[in-house]
């Protein structure tokens, strides 16, 4: 993505625009502009091909997928629209239900949907262009772990190769349906439990394409600062571990692997298959967040009190910007 987006430079540069909060420097979650000073607008969009066959909750995940960075930057959505590409010899009452999925996670995160665009194409895709607020002094970003934080993950990991045993026709129907109900849940509880403790939040991401360890790296880098995570600690979707042992695992997976692998050094005894498991690309993840230890059990509190599960899976070290550890 950098070398995508560096030739822009200093385009948008916060020293010309300084209304931009968190612009394209920031290689965070999403944009925030602010308004004024009690509200700053975050704008950002997402949307991928299928991961489920039923269309309906297809179009609730992609959904949910969409609003998650409004809520890893710590804003609650306020409008989206449709963004959706369709081929011409497939029958649209598909993609009804597909925006019909959509619009409901819309309704349940308090917010509103209206108009959109579609294209044809010759493979399905769905999406959202998605608007937020937040305050500007409650902004949650990439950067600001702090050594001695405590890393915690609000939804359990696996879901990609999951979905992957899906498109190769070997998943059982309980796991791709346990798989299904985590990511269609809205991040927004968890969102909310982490501005309760807001000062003891130091920094956020959402889990999604370049898998934990990928996105843990962004986290780390920006907040120059290394992270550790204990594998026994971390939670795994229904199903995870056996079809990650199978070595069923995605092309993005193995590319996360090969990127993100120069900054990660494992304990001895944690197998290849466990390793990959970590780069594993994520659809629709929960947040990764880096709390002060003291207000750790806070937030698993607050999580509780909304219904929602957290684990403690790690915690930021001094030194060694970038660097990840696994153990």
């Amino acid at each position: 993505m950098g070398q995508v987006l560096d030739p822009l430079g200093d385009a948008f540069s916060v020293e010309e625009y300084p209304q931009l909060l968190v612009g394209m420097s920031a290689r965070d979650d999403a944009a925030v502009y602010q308004l004024d000073p009690e509200r700053a607008l975050i704008s950002t969009t997402d949307f991928f091909p299928p991961v489920v066959d039923d269309p309906y909750a297809f179009g609730a995940i992609a959904a949910a997928n969409a609003m998650s960075d409004v809520y890893a930057m710590g804003g609650e959505v306020l409008l989206a629209i449709n963004l959706a590409a369709w081929p011409n010899d497939l029958d649209v009452i598909h993609l009804a239900e597909v925006l019909k999925g959509g619009a409901d996670k819309v309704r349940e995160a308090g917010a509103v949907l209206s108009g959109g665009h579609t294209i044809a194409d010759q493979e399905p895709k769905y999406g959202l262009a998605v608007t937020g607020l937040v305050h500007p002094d409650e902004i949650l970003t990439k950067g600001g772990a702090i050594p001695g934080d405590k890393l915690v993950l609000t939804k359990p990991l696996g879901s990609g190769t999951i979905t992957t045993a899906l498109k190769r026709g070997d998943v059982d129907e309980v796991d791709i349906d346990a798989c299904v109900a985590h990511m269609i849940g809205l991040n927004r509880a968890a969102m909310q439990s982490a501005q309760s403790i807001r000062p003891a939040v130091h920094a956020a991401t959402d889990i999604s394409g370049f898998g934990l360890l990928g996105h843990a790296h962004e986290m780390s880098h920006l907040s120059q600062c290394s992270l550790s995570f204990d594998w026994s600690d971390l939670p795994w979707m229904q199903g995870a571990l056996r079809y990650g042992h199978e070595k069923v695992f995605s092309d993005g997976t193995e590319r996360n692997a090969a990127f993100y692998g120069k900054w990660t050094s494992f304990n001895e005894g944690i197998a290849d298959w466990q390793q990959l498991l970590l780069f594993d690309s994520q659809t629709s993840g929960g947040l990764l967040l880096a709390v002060g230890a003291s207000q750790t059990e806070a937030f698993l509190s607050e999580m509780d009190a909304r219904g929602q599960k957290a684990w403690i899976i790690g915690q930021a070290l001094a030194g060694q910007s970038g660097r990840l550890l696994v153990k």
